[in-house]
């Protein structure tokens, strides 16, 4: 384990023993202040940070609701997006080139968002090739479907594909059988389920999109923007800044009942790191969903963007199962996603600052509400709060 937060080191680790020690395991469990010495001989890397914490997210608010810019989780794409991305790079950039020094046959899980930047990130700046981006998304969106046709999970065959938080379900099946019209006939039943906005993207795009209805919304320019659609989808603006205070407080409620001793209760998960890990390990063969570089295994997409797909996983490692081309509908959309995340990746590769505003400007929700000159003094605004986070070049305000 490493933290540069000495408190949240030792709580990680407190949680850590307190995990093993409930389910009867006995792991080696290290703590280190100093990264180099947690990534040395490595197999395995499990990255999950938050560059600038609680403090940084409440500007990736404020500072464009200032401009009438409205967002839900702002961790993906829109401005949002890009400075979490910003702000994150140069701990990658640094990360990179410790594993390549210290772990070079290491897989780097990455679960730190904005996905689809990140890896694209590490793809072009770092050199590693043994990298995947994990995300629940799929998994937990097939579980949803699977309980609206109230058909069990365990007998639900499924193949999605898209880019992460804009995936796509192309097959949704039991026993050979397409369970699409059983959710058009959940749909038409519940008026509710009508006012999600996944369901009608959905209902206007014939497949159905592997992320919330709070996500999914910021990623097109038709919602946000428009107080009725905001009422009408019940869109709740401003949403992560409850998760994140949420989070803190589920936080300090559970250092405080590891540093007391109190029993907390240990539940199994469905995370991908693990299984990934159990599989390479044993040789046990499983298909999970990753975020990796596309080169070619969705070729209506750029072949440098990053893509989620079906992943094999067993012994030899983790391959990237070529999908084939989407759906021209859902192409356009992706690609107006990665649009964004290839300019902010080449803002931080390039040192081109203009980048920057390029990738806002490119934005769908962001277009869809701002002038142009709004965009572009949004940008400066947010590039002197988060100056101190990003590298230099991109401190910058610049003038048209």
């Amino acid at each position: 384990l490493h933290d540069i937060d000495p408190a949240r080191l030792a709580t990680a680790e407190a949680g850590a023993r307190h995990i093993a020690e409930t389910l009867g395991a006995s792991p080696r469990v290290t703590a280190h202040a100093e990264r180099r010495a947690a990534l040395a001989d490595a197999d395995f890397v499990i990255n999950i940070v938050q560059i600038g914490m609680a403090e940084a997210t409440r500007i990736d608010f404020g500072i464009p609701a200032r401009y009438g810019l409205r967002q839900t989780i702002g961790d993906t794409l829109g401005v949002g997006g890009i400075f979490r991305a910003l702000r994150t790079f140069p701990l990658l950039k640094a990360l990179g080139e410790d594993i390549a020094e210290l772990c070079p046959k290491a897989w780097l899980l990455n679960y730190t968002n904005p996905m689809a930047m990140n890896v694209g990130y590490l793809a072009r700046a770092t050199g590693l090739t043994r990298v995947v981006g994990l995300c629940h998304s799929v998994y937990w969106t097939m579980r949803g479907l699977a309980e609206l046709v109230r058909v069990p999970y365990e007998e639900v065959t499924y193949e999605c594909a898209g880019v992460n938080h804009q995936a796509w379900v192309l097959r949704f099946e039991r026993d050979g059988a397409d369970l699409y019209p059983r959710l058009d006939e959940a749909i038409a039943a519940d008026a509710g389920l009508r006012r999600r906005t996944r369901v009608d993207m959905y209902r206007r795009l014939g497949y159905y999109p592997t992320e919330s209805s709070e996500h999914s919304a910021e990623y097109v320019p038709w919602y946000l923007r428009h107080d009725a659609e905001i009422e009408r989808l019940r869109l709740p603006i401003g949403a992560y800044l409850g998760i994140v205070a949420d989070n803190q407080r589920e936080y300090e409620r559970t250092r405080a009942a590891l540093a007391a001793g109190t029993p907390l209760q240990v539940h199994g998960t469905q995370e991908y790191a693990p299984q990934i890990i159990h599989s390479i390990v044993t040789g046990r063969p499983r298909t999970l969903y990753g975020n990796v570089p596309n080169q070619g295994l969705i070729p209506n997409l750029p072949d440098d963007g990053v893509v989620e797909v079906p992943c094999l996983v067993d012994g030899t490692g983790l391959r990237p199962t070529r999908v084939g081309p989407l759906p021209p509908q859902l192409a356009a959309l992706n690609r107006g996603y990665l649009n964004v995340v290839d300019l902010t990746v080449r803002a931080a590769i390039e040192d081109e600052p203009r980048y920057i505003r390029h990738a806002a400007m490119a934005d769908p929700a962001t277009a869809a509400t701002l002038t142009v000159d709004q965009i572009w003094a949004l940008c400066d605004d947010m590039v002197a709060a988060h100056a101190d986070r990003l590298q230099p070049a991109l401190r910058a305000r610049l003038e048209i």
